[in-house]
Formats: C-alpha cells, structure tokens, sequence
C-alpha cells in the first residue's frame, strides 16, 4: 500500500531540508528562538499524528480478536501502523537534528556573550570593587569577633564594676 504525503508534509519535509541546508549560518538569537518555537510547534504536530497512528493501531488490534485469523489480522495491523508511523519518525529524527543545531548554536552565542560580559572593562572594575568590598567586609567581620572576644574577656572584670557600684549603703 502507497503512503501519499499532505500538502502539509511535503512542505514541512522542504522547509526541514532547506533549514538543514543553511545550519552552518549564524542567526541572529531572536530568529533563533522564534525557529525553535516554530520547531517545537512542529514536533507537537507530529506527536499528535503518532499518536492518532498509535489509536487507530489499538483499534484495530481490538478489533482482531474478534476475528478466526488473529495473528494475520495483528501482523497486518502491525505493517499498517509502521507504514503510518515510519515517515512520521523519519521527519521527527531530521527536526530534532535541526533543533539540537539550533540550540547548540544558541549556546555558543550565549557563551561568547558572557565571556565578551567577563572580559570588558567595566565587569573587570566592578568584580575588583567587589572583591575589595568583599576583603574590607571580612575585616570588620574579624575586627566584630575580635571586640566581641574582648568583651567576653572583660565580662568579669565589669560585672565586679557593676556589683560595686550599684550597692547603695
């Protein structure tokens, strides 16, 4: 039995394979994303029909025992599903080869625009006042626990100073 393609397939199937053709080209992020949204619409479509693919497969299993011939009855029901499903995998595994592009490519922009961030000036001002910041906090932090030490220390010597000067006689 012949699987004739939608028009929707055949489309999909040329834009895929002219996506494909253009991979190595740099897109900008935001074309990037709106691709990979369009992508995963894509994918949810195809789940759909494998889905539907997978009911009517149920269905006429279901329908098989009812008949004197069950083993033909499944193994014809098995070829139909995998005539259906086969063509609807072949365009998820090209898609999701064009997605992993698309995101690895994302990826890459994304991590040479933090390495760009890291490396600018400014960020190289900004991470040094931090750490100068950072080093004058621990010394007011040390500068607290050491005053507290003290006075810890001292606290003898000062409830002694408080006893004696609070006894009225």
């Amino acid at each position: 039995m012949r699987v004739c393609f939608s028009l929707r397939a055949k489309v999909f199937l040329s834009i895929l394979l002219l996506v494909c053709s253009f991979s190595k080209v740099a897109f900008a992020t935001p074309e990037e994303d709106a691709e990979l949204e369009r992508l995963d619409k894509i994918d949810q479509e195809l789940e759909l029909q494998r889905d539907w693919a997978k009911y009517r497969w149920g269905a006429a299993q279901h329908d098989c025992y009812s008949l004197y011939l069950v083993n033909r009855c499944l193994r014809n029901a098995r070829a139909q599903y995998r005539k259906e499903i086969d063509p609807i995998q072949e365009q998820q595994v090209a898609l999701h080869v064009v997605q992993r592009k698309l995101k690895a490519s994302v990826k890459d922009q994304n991590d040479a625009k933090r390495a760009a961030d890291r490396a600018s000036p400014e960020k190289a001002a900004e991470r040094t006042d931090n750490q100068r910041e950072f080093e004058q906090k621990q010394k007011d932090a040390a500068a607290r626990a050491a005053d507290l030490e003290q006075r810890r220390k001292d606290a003898p010597k000062r409830s002694q100073e408080n006893k004696a000067g609070t006894q009225l006689d």
